[in-house]
């Protein structure tokens, strides 16, 4: 038999408040903070965030510091971190809340899910650390101890049982005084016992009442997605340099993938010839009859596909002039104050270590 929400909540914080985290940085009671790390959070494990959350804090120590930050200066600290939408989101929804209300967060999770980039169970999460709301998370890891726990078959992903999740999590809230700590305990018991492929059921305060654990089927819930093959896409990258050290980049359309940051040249078959795009470029390079060897392929895996990148480096004679803030040259020195997709970042920096 199932266990009881009431008993569900006590049990989840009486051992958070043992067990659980209480000295993570963004533990704290305000709400812009409490936001950063929740969007940071997002798809992305503590370990990696505690890297990236000080330092961006510190650049941005306010919503309206943030708000009135360039977005280049936003995605150069966010460089590394992926999902750059994120990035992107938080700096349009610190710019709302400085223009629509006056730098303060609205205290509502309804009111807060209006704003960009953050969704309902972000939102939720907000509301109960910073203002003491009583409203029900379902991230990633909150789904994977609900299914494992109350043996609910089906993909989470899918509506139907994703609607029923979402019953189930407003139906364990404790009174709103315990808010805090249950919520932090089901982030915490997701992410540092019921773990995704190597569960520690023995550390779990619902060993016994785990439907999963009784049945001996903690591996197969929650039930994964079905599958479906992961489409493939090839780009060819031009690296071009000239006598300075300096490369030429360009700045990516500000949607789709690395929207808004710097990147190399892509030459793919859309383009007939390497002419042709040297051509758009306004580029005289050396030897470019002929396409160069190219490097070692860059991979990388996004959520919807997989990207395989071929640099073709290219030494210049005539630079291409910068087209304000479309194309720049820059030399290894300024890299590390642009925002680069951490895949592009490595290159560069392997690359032009060796070269000059």
């Amino acid at each position: 038999m199932p266990i009881s929400s009431k008993q569900f909540a006590k049990q989840l914080i009486t051992w958070q408040k043992i067990h659980g985290r209480h000295h993570l940085p963004w533990q704290v009671s305000d709400a812009y903070a409490v936001w950063v790390s929740e969007i940071m959070l997002q798809q992305t494990q503590v370990s990696t965030v505690l890297n990236y959350y000080p330092r961006f804090m510190a650049r941005f120590p306010t919503v309206t510091a943030l708000a009135s930050a360039d977005i280049d200066d936003v995605l150069s600290l966010w460089s590394g971190l992926g999902y750059y939408s994120r990035a992107r989101n938080l700096h349009r929804a610190a710019q709302y809340i400085a223009t629509h209300y006056g730098g303060q967060f609205p205290q509502h999770a309804a009111l807060l899910a209006e704003l960009p980039g953050i969704g309902r169970s972000t939102a939720a999460a907000i509301a109960a650390f910073a203002f003491g709301q009583r409203e029900a998370i379902l991230d990633g890891n909150v789904r994977r101890v609900f299914t494992r726990v109350f043996a609910i078959e089906g993909w989470p992903g899918n509506k139907a049982i994703e609607q029923q999740l979402w019953q189930l999590a407003e139906s364990l809230l404790p009174d709103a005084a315990e808010i805090q700590p249950y919520t932090q305990g089901l982030m915490d018991l997701g992410s540092l016992v019921c773990r995704r492929g190597q569960p520690d059921c023995g550390s779990c305060p619902f060993t016994q009442d785990c439907l999963a654990n009784q049945q001996g089927r903690q591996r197969q819930l929650p039930t994964p997605r079905p599958k479906r093959e992961i489409p493939q896409r090839e780009v060819r990258w031009l690296l071009l340099y000239d006598t300075e050290g300096r490369v030429f980049l360009e700045k990516r359309p500000p949607t789709g993938i690395w929207g808004g940051l710097w990147s190399l040249p892509e030459w793919t078959a859309e383009h007939t010839s390497l002419a042709q795009r040297l051509q758009e470029l306004a580029v005289i390079a050396e030897d470019a009859a002929e396409a160069p060897a190219p490097l070692h392929a860059v991979t990388h895996q996004f959520t919807h596909f997989h990207l395989t990148a071929y640099p073709y480096p290219l030494a210049v004679r005539t630079r291409a002039e910068c087209r304000e803030s479309a194309s720049c040259w820059v030399n290894a020195a300024e890299l590390a104050h642009i925002g680069l997709a951490a895949p592009v970042r490595r290159l560069l920096e392997t690359w032009m270590s060796s070269l000059f």
